[in-house]
């Protein structure tokens, strides 16, 4: 019998006796939790079903496991609006797991070819993470709570991306997908700040305003819109990355539809960027140009983009129009920092932490400062200093050695990552859309510079996928000429070489 079955195909299957009577037997079980349980459990068991399919999705093909991380780091933090006291961040923890246990029982009956991870991005990623574990026996460390919330976004999720990336990520189709998933959730999270700023925040966000935001995002009685995002920093920089990727992306990848795609990705990008009134956001497409007109290595380039670089920061710094919009008041204040109040504040806070670290070379603990050092050690001295900067937090909480173990790390991946775009890869279209990757990276260390951007949600997601991204860039290459050869799009969905 059950070899009769295992013989027949597709529909035949339903017409054997003991899928029929399996059927059979269901759906009186399902009858009974409906009649017992009401419009509830029903509800319920219709919900399951989506559910189901997608944990079977994930199981046969994992790098849904990293789309669906994509996706969380753009909504988690917005979600908590909605449904308080739930901790959707921790949902970003919990699919990278799953999806490596999804990655165990993909390939349980064939061999995992762990040498895609055997990279030097893998090794830097798991020496920041042991520099951040040891930092549990800090001696200056007054929340062992704190350090499991921090370390997270400081060092957990580049962790487990970055292997993660290299293993299930390496195909040019994935890289295409994870792309348009970028683009698609940045035009979106500028549509619903238009919304806070042209209609009205919901109510919703309202509550988060009058409770929590309302502080840093109402400013002389004009609204910074923060989208479904953390904050209006968080906006800010990772609407400035989008810009500069969608832009380089439009201007060098082939075909109409991704030209026009990624182009309104990128306008999009930057009128986010605007809306959001953080100023250390401006850095972001400034830097990120810089760094494209250096790795086209094209004088003509050169000269062009500097000037018009310089034509920005011009109107910026030496002009007054548009000053009556707020959002370029407000930016304008970043090219004049002797007339923002709050720059100097920074500056005086970062000599008070100067004192204070200069007998912790380890820093007073991860957690320690910022929100996290509010929440789990408000009495504690780093608590009560502002650090702003994602570069100052590291110093205030990792001390000087990390913070120079976290600057080498990611000057490693500028330098070399950049070398591979400048001189390794040949095709112009591939390098491309690996310097847009890399102009979006070097643009979101520039703003960590005044934000804490670097290891927040999307940016740190984005940023950690990027990177295997450009660090697999031959690989990519040798694909995409494959494909190429053979008559066949490099960004079809449906390559299966």
């Amino acid at each position: 019998m059950f070899s009769s079955l295992k013989d027949r195909q597709g529909s035949e299957k339903l017409q054997h006796p003991l899928v029929l009577g399996g059927l059979i037997v269901l759906t009186l079980m399902l009858g009974i939790l409906i009649a017992k349980g009401g419009l509830m459990v029903a509800m319920a068991l219709i919900g399951l079903f989506p559910v189901v399919v997608y944990f079977n999705r994930l199981f046969t093909n994992p790098r849904i496991g990293i789309f669906t991380v994509v996706i969380l780091g753009f909504i988690a933090i917005g979600l908590t609006r909605y449904i308080r006291n739930v901790p959707f961040g921790l949902s970003v923890d919990g699919f990278l797991v799953l999806t490596y246990v999804a990655v165990f029982f993909r390939f349980f009956n064939s061999k995992i070819d762990w040498s895609q991870v055997n990279r030097d991005l893998t090794y830097l990623s798991v020496i920041w993470f042991g520099y951040t574990v040891l930092q549990l026996f800090n001696p200056e460390a007054l929340s062992r709570t704190a350090w499991f919330y921090a370390m997270r976004g400081m060092s957990l999720y580049m962790l487990l991306l970055i292997p993660l990336s290299f293993l299930v990520f390496n195909r040019l189709r994935f890289v295409y997908t994870f792309l348009y998933l970028w683009g698609i959730f940045s035009i979106l999270g500028t549509l619903k700040g238009l919304q806070q700023i042209y209609i009205r925040p919901d109510a919703a966000e309202q509550f988060w305003l009058d409770t929590v935001g309302g502080v840093t995002h109402i400013l002389f009685g004009e609204l910074r819109a923060f989208s479904f995002f953390s904050d209006a920093g968080q906006f800010g920089a990772a609407q400035g990355a989008a810009g500069v990727v969608g832009i380089l992306l439009a201007l060098n990848m082939k075909g109409l539809h991704n030209k026009v795609f990624f182009g309104i990705m990128g306008f999009f990008g930057l009128w986010g960027m605007m809306i959001s009134g953080t100023r250390g956001a401006m850095i972001v497409p400034m830097i990120g140009g810089i760094t494209y007109i250096l790795h086209r290595k094209n004088f003509r380039v050169i000269i062009v983009g500097s000037m018009f670089l310089a034509l920005v920061y011009a109107f910026f710094a030496y002009t007054y129009i548009g000053q009556s919009n707020s959002q370029i008041r407000r930016m304008r204040t970043a090219f004049r920092p002797e007339d923002d109040a709050s720059y100097l504040v920074r500056l005086e806070n970062r000599r008070i932490l100067s004192t204070y670290l200069v007998s912790r070379p380890l820093g007073g603990g991860i957690g320690s400062a910022g929100d996290w050092g509010k929440r789990f050690s408000p009495q504690g001295f780093l608590a009560q200093i502002a650090t702003d900067s994602w570069y100052v937090q590291i110093w205030a909480e990792q001390g000087i050695v990390g913070l120079i173990l976290h600057l080498f790390i990611l000057s490693y991946i500028l330098i070399k990552g950049s070398f591979i775009i400048m001189f390794l890869v040949k095709e112009p279209e591939l390098k491309g859309v690996l310097s847009a990757l890399m102009c979006g990276f070097t643009g979101i260390m520039g703003a960590s510079y005044g934000n804490g951007v670097l290891g927040q949600m999307p940016t740190g997601i984005l940023i950690y996928i990027s990177w295997t991204i450009i660090f697999m860039g031959l690989q990519l290459e040798r694909e995409y000429v494959h494909l190429k050869n053979l008559g066949l799009s490099p960004w079809s969905l449906f390559n299966k070489t």
